[in-house]
């Protein structure tokens, strides 16, 4: 089996309902399809056995490559370790209730590329409402720094199921995917393989991006970056990051007038230059 689709889900009926809708609609059929449900009460359990009688594009079943379960856990990573543990394909993806592909056709533009690489991640775009798709981009080549001040679309990547040797930290409620990035993919090294397409549409409207996640996320990735990166190296990186944050909250609503503004870019730049006279005038 080429890949294996881990789906996480508790109590989002309808999230569920369009994420499996899009893995049954895939061109691309060498996957099994691994449903870890949190013992939903909201009807979740009659959505899957729905779909578990579902035809492929190929013609097959469903329900010949699909593995499901409701019962309780402690967490998404619970959750998704379950999945792992499950998993037979020579990739994994982690494709979380909510989260949809980006078309039918999506997976087979992937593996039609043949490529090999530990990691093989690609764009996504942002879903907020009907209204407002914002369009996520990725770098080319993952450096540290990228993961410091973000991540990759884990929902968006292909993982090679040998990475997972060590599960994900339970310990961890919501960083404990980023971790693994840090750890698997900086630290360890492994090869990456930057997809040139978007491959899924991540719900912005769920828990996991609320204010009170988004603290919880920032206490763990400091939990990590200690566990795993010397002191004296952070310090470089937290000056480089309040220079950044500076510079992008001052600046960034200005930028767009600047660019339709080429006389007021030659009054801002005579003003700085008798400005910087001025000081070094004052400091001789």
């Amino acid at each position: 089996m080429k890949l294996s689709i881990i789906t996480v889900n508790r109590n989002n009926v309808d999230g569920l309902r369009k994420t499996i809708e899009s893995v049954v609609s895939q061109t691309f059929t060498d996957f099994e399809y691994i449903i870890i449900d949190g013992a939903s009460t909201d009807g979740s359990v009659e959505v899957i056995k729905e779909y578990a009688k579902a035809t492929l594009p190929n013609g097959e079943g469903l329900g010949e490559r699909l593995y499901w379960v409701s019962e309780p856990d402690t967490g998404i990573y619970n959750a998704m370790n379950k999945g792992i543990l499950k998993a037979k394909g020579e990739y994994l993806q982690f494709l979380n209730s909510g989260d949809w592909l980006t078309n039918n056709d999506v997976l087979k533009y992937v593996f039609d590329l043949r490529r090999n690489e530990d990691v093989l991640y690609g764009d996504e775009f942002l879903f907020y409402n009907i209204n407002k798709i914002v369009r996520k981009v990725y770098p080319q080549k993952l450096t540290f720094y990228d993961l410091f001040v973000g991540s990759i679309s884990h929902e968006g990547s292909f993982y090679k199921k040998y990475l997972f040797d060590k599960l994900y930290d339970e310990t961890l409620k919501i960083a404990s995917d980023w971790e693994f990035e840090i750890r698997e993919i900086i630290l360890a090294n492994r090869s990456t393989y930057k997809i040139p397409k978007e491959i899924i549409y991540f719900d912005m409207t769920g828990i996991s991006q609320s204010i009170e996640h988004q603290d919880i996320q920032l206490e763990e990735r400091n939990i990590v970056l200690e566990k795993f990166i010397p002191e004296r190296i952070m310090l470089d990186y937290y000056q480089i990051q309040k220079h950044k944050e500076i510079t992008h909250y001052s600046l960034y609503p200005y930028v767009e007038i600047f660019a339709k503004h080429p006389r007021l870019q030659q009054i801002v730049r005579r003003f700085m230059k008798l400005l910087l006279f001025t000081v070094r005038k004052k400091n001789s």
